[in-house]
């Protein structure tokens, strides 16, 4: 799991351009919204990759490799987190947030549930 602040761009008068992603492949683009206390995911990917921006609020990431301890990190507006496969991953908002999810590989549109694998017990901080 990877968290970064992705750099603003350009920035004059009008305002800042900042690029999220640069030369990333994406397949699929997903906004969600969660109402704070929200736990989302508790689930891994055997093939797809996503990317994780928030937008608005603070969620807490919890990631998982196989065979090591949960890992929490906290998302501030502007973050970039970058789930691979095979990591286990969850969200939980800890404000009302808004963010966007770009995905490589077959979880999205009709496939959502195609490469979702539930884990047993939700992850916990």
């Amino acid at each position: 799991m990877k968290v970064e602040r992705p750099p603003v761009a350009h920035t004059d008068e009008r305002g800042t351009i900042t690029d999220i992603l640069v030369r990333e492949p994406i397949e699929h683009v997903t906004v969600i919204t969660s109402r704070k206390g929200t736990h989302r995911g508790s689930h891994y990917h055997k093939q797809t990759m996503q990317w994780v921006y928030l937008i608005k609020g603070r969620m807490q990431l919890l990631t998982q490799s196989p065979e090591e301890p949960v890992v929490v990190s906290v998302l501030e507006p502007g973050d970039l987190a970058l789930t691979p496969p095979l990591m286990r991953h969850a969200m939980i908002a800890l404000e009302d947030s808004v963010f966007m999810v770009f995905t490589r590989g077959p979880r999205g549109g009709e496939n959502y549930e195609d490469d979702t694998f539930r884990l047993p017990e939700p992850l916990r901080p």
